[in-house]
């Protein structure tokens, strides 16, 4: 039974990729309320130990693979889980959520840029106007129905952290066509690995020089669900999601990240449903299910 749902869920792309954005969204909630007990860097760190013991099989049938494209998982490594995670958690230390929103809301772009830029890919006009609309649907939600008032955001610091792990991670999105043929845990867990070892000397001087891990009942309750969810589970997903579908098609359910922002925020932080909640929702859904349709133009 067990089996027969695992399989049935790696075959479906939109499943896989709904689910991601569902655990990216917890995300990144968790990480800007933890960011004052956990430094941005081992967050970064942690998903290597969570995921080791579940790929050793793999890993040791993989290794003449993993041996002999070693370049390529280095650069997946370094671009898509060291720098993208240590980004992304170090600009969330200096923006605000509504930043970080607007911010991750160019992920389509980017991945659909990275993509014609490295590999010539194209478009449809249909997929572009997905784009465009689902794109509506976030700005309108995340600036409360006043488009006008996103003339006046103010960019920070963080926001060009994020910015530039956005620009990594449509490198890596569009680049996953050249991965390994290794099972998904061994990818993973070297991938992972190599990022975490990238990442060491800038935990040392962190830990060090900037601020230590603070363990409480509720910072590591946090600690798990980002270790497991968004990090382990949601970079499986992705990845399954973007080989079975393609980047660009992909890349359009990030859009889905701040509509289950929004839809956490009201169910379990008690925020009132508003008239641009529900506009918001619904061009983001028209959007993502227009430019991920699978078809002619």
């Amino acid at each position: 039974m067990i089996s027969r749902l695992a399989n049935a869920l790696s075959s479906n792309a939109y499943l896989l990729l709904t689910l991601t954005a569902l655990f990216w969204a917890g995300n990144l909630v968790l990480g800007r309320g933890i960011y004052e007990h956990v430094p941005p860097i081992a967050l970064g760190c942690l998903a290597t130990a969570i995921i080791a013991p579940f790929a050793m099989a793999h890993l040791k049938r993989d290794w003449p693979v993993i041996r002999a494209n070693l370049p390529m998982l280095v650069f997946f490594g370094i671009v898509g889980v060291g720098a993208f995670n240590t980004l992304s958690y170090t600009g969330l230390n200096y923006t605000s959520a509504l930043n970080a929103l607007v911010m991750q809301s160019s992920g389509p772009v980017v991945i659909v840029l990275a993509s014609f830029f490295l590999f010539g890919d194209r478009i449809s006009p249909r997929q572009a106007l997905g784009i465009a609309i689902s794109l509506t649907g976030v700005l309108f939600m995340v600036s409360r129905g006043d488009l006008f008032a996103l003339a006046g955001l103010e960019l920070n610091r963080g926001d060009l952290w994020i910015l530039a792990a956005l620009v990594l991670w449509g490198l890596y999105t569009a680049c996953l066509r050249k991965r390994p043929e290794i099972h998904p845990l061994s990818f993973a867990a070297v991938t992972f690995f190599i990022g975490a070892a990238v990442n060491t000397p800038f935990f040392a001087w962190e830990h060090l020089f900037i601020r230590q891990l603070q363990f409480d009942a509720q910072t590591l309750g946090a600690i798990g669900y980002v270790s497991v969810f968004p990090s382990v589970l949601a970079y499986i997903f992705f990845n399954r999601g973007v080989e079975l579908i393609g980047a660009n098609r992909a890349g359009i359910y990030l859009h889905l990240v701040p509509l289950f922002g929004a839809i956490l925020a009201i169910t379990l932080l008690g925020e009132q449903p508003k008239m641009y909640h529900f506009i918001g929702i619904a061009l983001i859904l028209a959007g993502v299910a227009l430019a991920a349709r699978k078809g002619l133009p």
